[in-house]
């Protein structure tokens, strides 16, 4: 069986180091035992074959066979499809996971992102617009504290949508957005405790670690 490429870039600055999004597709690749193999598109220039893959530029995407899969979320649903340690194949199991993956990405990562990215430019002093998008984060993660006090995992057993969900959160929980919301942070602690978390978190320092050295090898351009 032909390995499933997983494309990233080839660098990018320290900042978004160890949250890129491949690192979604590593830990659920690690976490279902699946053969991968990593290819890259420049960080600086997107070229022709970059938005044939992935029409905004952005990356991850993966290449299974004949297929061009992008958006972390529909990698991970295609990926579930050939595990049942990412998504069950019982039909009210496998709803549920669904479910709670497009909430993870349309209910706290759409309030989430623009927190975060007020945070990291600091935006989020004298700006008019900080409080409302400060309040918006904090209702929702008001209802993914209430779950999660009560639950292991989202749905049942860890899941694609724990990586979705644990993944946003770790995000905010680094700008200590999760500061008054301790079970929320003590599920990210659950999540990024596995094995394949860390070994999808190293692998990804290590690669941009490695884009380092070689720019700073002789002779490099």
């Amino acid at each position: 069986m032909t390995d499933i490429q997983l494309t990233t870039y080839d660098w990018v600055p320290e900042k978004p180091r160890g949250h890129v999004r491949d690192i979604r597709i590593r830990w659920a690749l690690e976490e279902a035992g699946l053969a991968y193999a990593i290819k890259t598109v420049p960080f600086g220039d997107r070229t022709p074959g970059h938005l044939a893959h992935q029409p905004f530029g952005q990356v991850p995407w993966i290449e299974d066979g004949d297929l061009s899969v992008f958006e972390s979320g529909a990698i991970l649903l295609h990926l579930g499809e050939k595990s049942e340690h990412l998504l069950p194949k019982d039909e009210k199991a496998r709803s549920e996971v669904i479910q709670w993956v497009f909430a993870a990405l349309n209910s706290v990562e759409m309030a989430s992102l623009p927190w975060t990215i007020f945070s990291f430019t600091g935006l989020n002093t004298d700006n008019p617009g900080w409080s409302r998008i400060d309040q918006f984060l904090n209702s929702r993660l008001g209802h993914v504290e209430a779950v999660v006090a009560h639950r292991e995992w989202l749905a049942g057993r860890f899941s694609i949508a724990d990586i979705l969900m644990a993944d946003v959160l770790r995000l905010v929980d680094r700008l200590d957005g999760l500061a008054f919301y301790p079970a929320c942070r003590a599920y990210v602690q659950r999540a990024t405790e596995r094995p394949a978390f860390r070994k999808a978190l190293a692998d990804q320092l290590a690669h941009f670690a490695e884009a380092d050295r070689q720019k700073l090898a002789p002779g490099a351009s």
